[in-house]
């Protein structure tokens, strides 16, 4: 280990049925995958220049294991360090990456999902540059979540007693932090992509392909396609 910061992207692998259940229906459950991994790749390709220019490991945890093949390829292009998810919950398995990353000898650590397609290269910089004189760093997500973590070390207490995939888990997880002496570092407020209203959303404000800067080339077709099969103008 020779660079004192690592990011950690949680990613399920594009199984049809598995992925974007919430999403389904309308979607279909091969809709839902292809959609589940256009936003991994967006993920994996927007961290990539981080690597250089903030001397960043990346690592992506797997669900349901980093031998899928699909993970394989990733590995294998993008230059990604894999491991597995562990644990019978979201705050488990985000407990146990924390743990095992920081094992490794690293000083700084993000974590971040897979739901937020806007979320720019610039988010991990400003993530790792608020770490330098705050405990915890969050992304508050519009659903009362969030979207990334950074901690210095591991803290445990942060992912127990959570109603995951609800909208109490960011205002719980402030107090709990509060509770632990841990100084609190905020990233923008970002809208993820769990149900269909944050789909058309996205795809109204990115609008018809090519004019989406914020979204990828792909990811700003695949939501257009869809929101066009649902009958919604994004005009």
């Amino acid at each position: 280990m020779a660079k004192d910061a690592a990011l950690v992207i949680f990613g399920k692998a594009p199984i049809p049925g598995l992925v974007k259940t919430r999403l389904c229906p309308p979607l279909t459950q091969d809709e839902a995958a292809t959609l589940q991994g256009s936003l991994i790749l967006d993920v994996v390709e927007r961290s990539r220049p981080i690597e250089k220019t903030a001397r960043l490991d990346r690592f992506l945890a797997c669900a349901p294991s980093r031998e899928h093949v699909f993970f394989k390829i990733l590995q294998e292009r993008q230059g990604l360090h894999l491991i597995d998810q562990v644990g019978e919950d979201l705050g488990r398995r985000m407990d146990h990456a924390f743990k095992e990353i920081f094992a490794l000898g690293y000083k700084r650590l993000l974590l971040v999902g897979t739901d937020v397609p806007t979320l720019s290269a610039s988010s991990y910089g400003q993530a790792l540059s608020l770490l330098a004189d705050h405990d915890l760093v969050l992304g508050p997500s519009l659903d009362g979540g969030y979207y990334l973590i950074g901690l210095k070390k591991p803290a445990p207490d942060l992912f127990t007693d959570i109603p995951w995939s609800t909208d109490q888990v960011y205002s719980l997880t402030r107090e709990k932090a509060e509770t632990l002496g841990l100084k609190t570092g905020l990233l923008p407020t970002c809208r993820d992509l769990d149900t269909i209203d944050d789909l058309l959303a996205l795809a109204r404000e990115a609008g018809p392909p090519p004019i989406a800067p914020c979204l990828s080339t792909r990811t700003a077709g695949v939501l257009y396609l869809l929101a066009k099969r649902l009958g919604t103008a994004l005009h």
